[in-house]
């Protein structure tokens, strides 16, 4: 058995995180299965995580002492057994049951942008160029990566630097990275790994130039991994996280490969040299749009969750202070400035989930439409995933750090599984997109919309609201006024469409006023990303809403979602005050009134906070947690983990070389 499953140890449950479900308001299994989507799927994830975890080929012993070479060496490992594991156990290989098997290791897995580049081709390649590489990808016959972004050029694909120039006269582009800038920096499985990679490169045919296209480009000989002649390939050394992955550099010297190697779904160079498009520029974006829609719920959601699920267990049992003179010191979880910092955070992780789940579905339905080269809602596609990544990341990975420091000294150790979580969470805000150029894409779009609004031509589903101003002020008369969910929808409109309406006349007046378009953009960006912000943060609160109705057959848990989606959206209304009283809507008394139903969601949902995370469903195993078991023996972990550090049962070389030598040369007369 596991060290660190300390659950497993035979200790009772600790009473005072028993206490928490001992009364339960909802059925908390009822509320996984509404989670998954259904009960057969809670039993499949269940199952899958169980035979992961039980396999001791997957085993994260001693997970937090490992070097990065061990990490990286475990992760290859596990991808290989994986492939075992699917086939052994029947399981698809590109379904669900991946994804619960990444999440019972913990992402402790390679290959990871092996099928990114596998999905690159699927989506832009022609089947010719599908049927020839993908079988070789998914039998590990050649591992890929996905070469994007450069040591100069990272979200401004634009601005990429790699040329990749046809020759009619052998039919081969020729790849080069031209100076340092143009080096591809940051791939995952590059380091170390991969055979190929797909190449995000600037298209230069017959003297012009046409933007950013995908080549395939072997990286390695197949026969003994050495680079091949005129490529220089490393990894690029220790990060903030993923040692597990080997992040890498990628310098071309005039590489040339064939015509075939271009993926050619959309665009395709003829062999004169003449170039066709088919559908929109942006079509070459679809990748990252895809990582977006996954990053969501896989990478982003799972921290935040994870980190609610230790934070909120460990608040029920550790006990600081006094409340009351003379009383037991109570649990920290009673302090209303515990629960103001964990129990918007828990909200957010339902919100986030169910934004997700939206996403996806709208990501699927539009995939559908691109096949059949209707790229009409592509637009609107990549608006919303680069808003929802930009807007998701932040919040969760600023949300994981304030669950860490709500668990005080114990938060600081890796022991309490938050620091890992944060440290991987938080490069969510850079890689797929830096968060604040995102939201600037998709200020573009909002003023784009509004123009079109303006003008009376037809605007995207999700910016419905810029049609016409919202009624303004608020009619709010009483606090309980503010637990109505089309109170504050229309509030969150209404700051939305405020704050795109000042933005965009802002920039319209500095235009007239003899600046360059350029120039009032930049004047105006803060104020943009405000608009993006406040876009995102309105979608999120309406698709909560919306997701009320998935417990219509269970009123006891629709009533506690209801405070979940009451909490998250005056938790916004709180917290960004100055928006909703700046331009009117809110007076300060209606603010107060704002106030007073938000605090009292806090003591509501105090009593369900266990339960509401129990209800993630997570191991103690995926969790990795000494303070975040189910058991809450706290105490007994932390001190139970620190014995078997193998680090104690070692030889202290220090003592000998410097300690020792201090200690004696004067004889003591202790």
């Amino acid at each position: 058995m596991a060290w660190w499953k300390v659950s497993s140890a035979g200790r009772d449950v600790n009473p005072d995180l028993g206490s928490e479900r001992e009364c339960p308001s909802f059925n908390v299994e009822t509320l996984t299965n509404i989670l998954d989507e259904g009960a057969e799927e809670t039993r499949l994830r269940r199952a899958i995580v169980s035979a992961i975890i039980k396999d001791p080929v997957f085993s994260r012993e001693f997970l937090y002492f490992k070097t990065r070479a061990e990490r990286y060496e475990g992760a290859v490992r596990n991808s290989i057994h994986i492939k075992k594991k699917l086939k052994e156990m029947g399981w698809e290989e590109n379904g669900r049951e991946f994804a619960y098997i990444v999440r019972a290791v913990g992402g402790e897995i390679g290959f990871n942008i092996h099928k990114l580049f596998l999905t690159t081709i699927s989506a832009l390649g022609t089947d010719e160029q599908i049927s020839k590489w993908l079988p070789l990808g998914n039998s590990y016959k050649i591992f890929g990566t996905y070469a994007q972004t450069e040591l100069g050029h990272g979200t401004n694909l634009r601005g990429l630097e790699t040329t990749a120039t046809f020759d009619p006269s052998t039919q081969e582009f020729i790849i080069d990275t031209p100076q340092i800038t143009a080096t591809k920096w940051w791939p995952g499985d590059l380091g170390k790994t991969c055979t190929h990679a797909v190449v995000l490169a600037q298209l230069y045919s017959n003297g012009k130039k046409y933007g950013m296209h995908p080549f395939i480009v072997q990286v390695r000989s197949l026969k003994d991994h050495s680079p091949l002649p005129g490529i220089s390939v490393g990894d690029i050394g220790p990060k903030m996280s993923f040692e597990n992955i080997d992040n890498g550099y990628l310098i071309m010297r005039n590489i040339r490969v064939p015509r075939e190697n271009m993926l050619s779904r959309y665009s395709q160079v003829l062999p004169d040299g003449s170039y066709v498009k088919r559908g929109s520029d942006k079509i070459n974006y679809f990748t990252m749009i895809a990582v977006r829609v996954g990053m969501l719920r896989e990478e982003v959601l799972e921290a935040l969750t994870k980190a609610c699920t230790i934070s909120v267990r460990y608040s029920a049992v550790r006990r600081q202070s006094e409340l009351k003179p003379g009383d037991r010191e109570p649990k920290i979880l009673d302090y209303q400035t515990q629960q103001q910092k964990l129990l918007p955070l828990v909200a957010t992780c339902y919100s986030i989930h169910f934004t997700g789940k939206y996403v996806a579905k709208f990501f699927n339905d539009v995939s559908g439409k691109i096949r059949k080269e209707n790229f009409s809602l592509l637009p609107e596609l990549h608006a919303l995933t680069a808003g929802m990544k930009a807007f998701a990341t932040e919040m969760c990975s600023n949300g994981v750090e304030i669950c860490r420091k709500a668990c005080g000294g114990h938060g600081y150790s890796l022991y309490s599984g938050i620091p890992s979580l944060y440290t991987g969470v938080t490069a969510s805000c850079t890689y797929e997109g830096e968060n604040t150029v995102l939201h600037l894409q998709v200020a573009r779009f909002l003023l784009k919309c509004f123009a079109g609004a303006q003008s009376g031509t037809p605007i995207p589903t999700s910016t419905a609201y810029l049609s016409s101003p919202p009624a303004s002020g608020c009619h709010a008369r009483t606090p309980a006024d503010f637990l109505n969910p089309e109170v504050y929808l229309k509030a969150y409109e209404y700051r939305a469409y405020s704050l795109v309406t000042s933005a965009a006349n802002k920039m319209q007046n500095l235009v007239q006023s003899g600046s360059e378009q350029y120039a009032a953009w930049n004047g105006t960006s803060v104020e943009l990303v405000k608009t993006s912000i406040a876009h995102a943060h309105l979608l999120t609160v309406k698709i909560f809403i919306s997701a009320l109705n998935l417990a219509s057959d269970h009123p006891e848990i629709k009533v506690v979602l209801k405070r979940l989606c009451d909490l998250y959206a005056l938790h916004g209304i709180f917290t960004s005050a100055g928006d909703f009283l700046h331009h009117g809507y809110l007076s300060g008394k209606q603010l107060d009134m704002a106030t007073t139903a938000y605090l009292g969601l806090l003591a509501e949902l105090r009593k369900d906070a266990v339960l509401l995370v129990d209800a993630f469903d997570y191991t103690d195993d995926e969790l990795l947690s000494a303070i975040g078991t189910y058991d809450g023996n706290v105490y007994h972990n932390l001190l139970e983990w620190a014995q078997k550090n193998p680090e104690n049962k070692k030889v202290n070389p220090v003592f000998e070389t410097y300690l020792k030598p201090c200690i004696q040369s004067n004889p003591s007369k202790l």
